[in-house]
């Protein structure tokens, strides 16, 4: 996980991937802050490097922890100040205090017996219908070598997650898939990544290093247009899915 947070320290910025999720998230960021009354308060659980905080932080005020102390030594020196050490089956911060939490691609890191804690911790730290917005890692078939590097537990389907934040608390405004556009390129390799290593995995470097300028652009194009349809429409299928939803009571 050490070695997955230096490298994302690296790429973040300008890797097409991560472009490409800021321009997913940053619509439904909008309309959860446009509902709130006063000035957001939004809190990243699991924010690695800290670096989404300047994400979050054109919607209202913004905090984040991360368990590793890795992301947060990161974190502190890009000069992320607003960042804490903790689990996030429990998580430091009052009941009902943050207008937004988000969670993004973590939880498919997270063993069994945290699952449904963590998602019981975000809705309480939440106001009542506070928001949550959140990206896991979808499709069980798209696992590959990346996945031993992030030490990825499970992938979801649509019907699991729903059904996890049901049970959780809260009510879905939107979930749909998202990096469709992506999906004739990683499962052919991520299939070739599992025949090639007898299921046995190496770690996937080279999916979270920054490629090529004119790939690096071309990629970034493609998730851009597919950005501005998600705006419209939910997508069938993809490597990720893109939740927005509720605290109920």
């Amino acid at each position: 996980m050490d070695r997955l947070l230096e490298l994302t320290c690296r790429a973040e910025q300008s890797h097409f991937w991560f472009r490409g999720f800021r321009r997913f998230v940053r619509p439904i960021l909008d309309e959860a802050a446009r509902s709130t009354r006063d000035g957001a308060r939004l809190l990243d659980c699991g924010c690695g490097t800290g670096a989404n905080l300047a994400l979050l932080g054109d919607f209202g005020d913004a905090y984040g922890f991360d368990v590793t102390w890795q992301g947060l030594r990161l974190a502190h020196s890009l000069g992320r100040r607003r960042v804490a050490r903790a689990s996030i089956a429990a998580i430091p911060f009052p009941s009902a205090h943050f207008h937004i939490a988000t969670s993004f691609d973590v939880f498919q890191c997270l063993p069994d017996a945290v699952e449904h804690d963590a998602l019981r911790e975000m809705r309480r730290v939440l106001e009542p219908g506070g928001h949550l917005v959140m990206t896991v890692a979808a499709l069980e078939i798209l696992r590959g070598s990346h996945a031993a590097l992030s030490q990825e537990v499970r992938r979801y389907s649509k019907p699991r997650l729903r059904e996890l934040l049901e049970e959780a608390g809260f009510r879905i405004e939107r979930l749909t898939f998202a990096n469709t556009s992506l999906l004739p390129i990683m499962l052919p390799l991520r299939l070739l990544q599992r025949w090639s290593s007898n299921g046995a995995p190496s770690p996937g470097e080279l999916e979270i290093t920054v490629p090529a300028r004119p790939i690096n652009a071309v990629l970034s194009g493609l998730l851009a247009l597919e950005s501005a349809a998600v705006r419209h429409v939910d997508m069938p299928f993809g490597s990720s899915l893109l939740c927005h939803a509720r605290r109920t009571d």
